[in-house]
């Protein structure tokens, strides 16, 4: 399974070539802290890459959560919306936000891999 990374720190997982699971980084629910709440997109809403899809807040901070490329939200995490704490225990695995239908796998290609990103974490900080 293929992820990559995007500079807001979500991670999007290809599923196959139409699909993929998108989620926050394990660097992002570190800087947030407890995740106390999570505002999930609209299923069946089509967003464009860089677009707003949701939000996190936590204890210190809210975030907005990007649409990592542009596509259709198939799937929201309903047991994350019940128990916003996965996106801290688990946020690479049971923490995951949404599926998504893509659009143009271009954007995917374009994004950072694991090595790239962890550079990119280590530059930013």
């Amino acid at each position: 399974m293929t992820v990559k990374y995007t500079p807001e720190h979500e991670w999007i997982q290809l599923e196959d070539h139409e699909s993929a699971v998108v989620g926050i980084t394990l660097h992002a629910q570190d800087a947030l802290g407890d995740v106390v709440f999570v505002e999930l997109p609209e299923v069946g809403r089509v967003y464009k890459k860089g677009e707003v899809a949701g939000v996190v807040e936590s204890v210190k901070a809210a975030a907005d959560v990007y649409m990592p490329i542009s596509g259709e939200v198939t799937e929201v995490n309903e047991e994350l919306r019940k128990d916003p704490a996965l996106a801290n225990k688990d946020p690479m695995g049971k923490g995951w936000f949404f599926t998504m239908l893509i659009q143009d796998m271009a954007e995917f290609d374009v994004l950072m891999d694991e090595p790239d990103y962890q550079k990119f974490v280590k530059e930013n900080s």
